[in-house]
């Protein structure tokens, strides 16, 4: 039987053990899944001047005048003409626009704090009835055919589309990642869950789609229950299988003898919104629903499961006691038919979402996409784990421009068609220069170089040994055979809608340089990594289909005053302390907002601005923290409002129904639950100006 840590202590990254236990399955504390040789970066760096002297000629990035941004690799000019701090004061008013707020302290207040001047609203929560017929939600009286018209639990990746024809009105998408079952169940026993709690379950899972009313003064959003845009896609929702890897003989089922239909979507954590009107959901962490993992004696299967993270025996959640899909002695290739990026079109509550097998499947944290310049989206991935990877995809259709039906059949066909990547960094330093410890090499940066290596197009393999299809279902054992960058938990990436930088949220890797792991290199340059690191990508020319980059850490994360830390070169005495960055995002302005997951410098989990460009590049200023025991996930900064969801507020060791951590969002007296909180200025003016 698969043993799970008793839900008491710390756990790596600052999260509970609850947390652990109920989102991932206690991943941190199962055997690294990443147990390939290939070369860490630290012991790939070579010939340094020479590739730098390259980079300096080749990566530079066409940006327009009026960012302020310098080449990729360069200082910016007033630091490194030794400008005094004194010369960049920071004052709100200094401060880069879209970021003019008085921060907000750290704070361990159960509520979600905003800065002084600003307004807020829960949007929605867990349990409120979205489609027609669903009843109000009463926790003592939950069913799983009322849970099915609710919104779901545990809301992370948002996003917001245009509503034509329908004034001050528009399109929210959530994802919902995960259920905490004894927050959500009085007298809960995880042993022995009942039925019904297990169907509640699945129904709680998956996607919602809810219209919302703006409100014209001030940008606060409000719920519109019922309309016939909204929908609710569960854990058995019917969902079809798209691209290369589709009616493969590993994705076929005895339910599913054509490889092509799967019931459900598991564990979204974040994800992305096309050009072209649809989202993308991350399937992350589903590898914890499948169970005996350690029962399959095929040594070729079992080491792909292991890979994977499919190990041990019973599950968590016992969902093989009610369907016999989550077995995998019984169902042996149920668990390779998740792990995908999903496609759902908003506006048709018709239709039937999409796994796109082209774009790899592994713990998907993301996939947000750009266009090349003429029209092919590329799509960006991490792969929430110790030591894993970062991808792109390249498709080879260009978009089609306008909403006629001709025109959206054809963008739903983007993403089964193109070649996927993997990414390997190199870093210029050399090697004894990056010693764990975080401290800058001499050059003042950390930073190099890289390439995209590709692992299949279509039916074609460019891994020795496996077939297209291979790659596509065991994309990480891909990976691994050609030698891609180990990194610290790459999670949210999200390229610049003004510049085309690409940002990699890389969370933490308390394992990083611990005997027998990988040490630490240039992009990843501290051993046992609790606070995280944001990098920054310049594709060769700006061509997001190129196979060359440049690479630079734009933010080391942690208390400013450990020398470990890193700001852009901006002073570390003005900047808020932000730790375990996770998901990411950017303002109409260019600066990117981050959100936290596991803060371990003594505060709740937060929301923090920091500009990209100008003399103010690297200041990083907190805009919210969220109530306790909750993670700040899936921000939206638009002009005049900030969205946010508030995940599994009340995840604390030891807490339950009977005995609440949190309060929030409606008190004492009323059960805990997951919400989107909008936050929008009282003068009714925009965000941060």
């Amino acid at each position: 039987m698969r043993k799970f840590l008793p839900l008491i202590g710390s756990h790596p990254g600052g999260r509970s053990a609850m947390t652990c236990r109920y989102r991932c399955g206690d991943a941190c504390f199962q055997d690294v899944p990443n147990t390939s040789d290939n070369a860490y970066l630290g012991d790939v760096i070579a010939d340094a001047l020479s590739r730098r002297n390259v980079l300096r000629a080749s990566a530079v990035v066409t940006v327009a005048a009026a960012t302020g941004v310098t080449a990729l690799g360069q200082a910016p000019q007033a630091r490194a003409a030794g400008q005094s701090p004194a010369a960049m004061p920071g004052g709100v008013k200094d401060a880069a626009r879209g970021l003019r707020f008085a921060p907000v302290k750290p704070n361990t207040k159960d509520a979600v704090t905003v800065p002084e001047g600003y307004g807020q609203n829960v949007v929605i929560r867990w349990g409120e009835p979205i489609l027609r017929g669903a009843p109000a939600f009463d926790p003592a009286k939950q069913t799983a055919k009322a849970q099915a018209g609710q919104f779901g639990y545990n809301n992370d990746f948002l996003s917001l589309l245009p509503l034509r024809g329908e004034k001050h009105r528009q399109v929210l998408v959530a994802n919902h990642e995960y259920t905490d079952e004894v927050l959500m169940f009085e007298k809960y026993d995880p042993e022995n869950p009942t039925r019904e709690q297990v169907e509640i379950a699945w129904a709680a899972h998956g996607l919602s789609v809810v219209v919302v009313q703006e409100e014209q003064k001030t940008g606060k959003l409000t719920a519109v229950p019922r309309h016939h845009l909204n929908r609710r896609v569960t854990a058995t929702t019917p969902f079809k299988v798209t691209g290369p890897a589709a009616g493969s003989a590993l994705l076929r089922t005895s339910a599913d003898p054509a490889g092509t239909k799967v019931l459900g979507t598991l564990n979204n954590c974040a994800g992305g919104t096309t050009p072209w009107g649809t989202t993308l959901h991350g399937e992350e962490n589903f590898n914890q629903y499948f169970a005996n993992g350690g029962g399959v004696t095929d040594p070729t299967e079992a080491a792909r499961l292991k890979r994977y993270g499919i190990t041990g025996g019973a599950s968590e959640r016992k969902w093989e006691r009610f369907d016999k899909r989550f077995d995998v002695t019984k169902e042996p290739n149920e668990p390779h038919r998740f792990g995908w990026v999903v496609e759902l079109d908003p506006y048709d509550p018709h239709s039937t979402p999409r796994k796109r097998t082209a774009l790899g499947r592994f713990k998907h944290e993301a996939a947000q996409p750009r266009l090349t310049a003429s029209g092919r989206p590329v799509v960006y991935m991490g792969d929430d784990e110790r030591f894993d990877y970062f991808y792109k995809f390249v498709s080879s259709k260009r978009m089609m421009k306008g909403d006629s039906r001709a025109a959206r059949e054809h963008n739903l066909t983007l993403l089964d068609e193109g070649t996927l990547y993997v990414a390997k960094l190199t870093g210029d330093s050399p090697a004894e220069q990056i010693d764990g410890s975080g401290r800058l090499p001499a050059d003042g940066q950390f930073d190099g170089s890289g390439e995209w290596i590709p692992l299949a197009s279509g039916k074609k393999s460019f891994v020795e040994g496996m077939t297209a299809e291979e790659v596509y279902v065991f994309t990480r054992m891909a990976a691994d055979k050609v030698g891609a960058t180990k990194m610290d938990r790459p999670e949210d990436v999200e390229p610049s809608p003004r510049t085309g930088r690409v940002y990699v949220a890389l969370t933490n890797n308390s394992d990083r340089g611990k005997p027998g792991k990988a040490g630490a290199d240039e992009a990843n340059p501290r051993n046992l990594n609790k606070h995280g690191q944001i990098l920054e990508l310049a594709e060769h020319w700006d061509d997001p289909a190129s196979d060359r980059f440049a690479w630079r850490l734009f933010l080391v994360a942690g208390d400013p005053k450990d020398p470990s830390t890193y700001f852009a070169g901006f002073p570390k005495d003005r900047v808020s302390p932000i730790s375990c960055p996770d998901n990411v995002t950017f303002d109409p302005h260019g600066n990117l907002w981050i959100s936290t997951d596991g803060n371990q410098l003594g505060s709740h989990d937060g929301l923090f601005g920091v500009a990209t460009a100008g003399s103010r590049r690297g200041e990083v200023r907190q805009f919210l923290t969220v109530p306790t025991g909750a993670e700040t996930c899936g921000p939206i900064v638009q002009g005049r409002r900030v969205l946010v969801s508030v995940q599994h507020p009340g995840e604390v060791d030891g807490a339950s129904v009977e005995k609440p951590a949190s309060h929030w969002p409606d008190g004492p007296g009323r059960i805990t639950r997951p919400a989107v909180v909008s936050v929008w200025r009282r003068d009714g003016r925009d965000i941060g100006v």
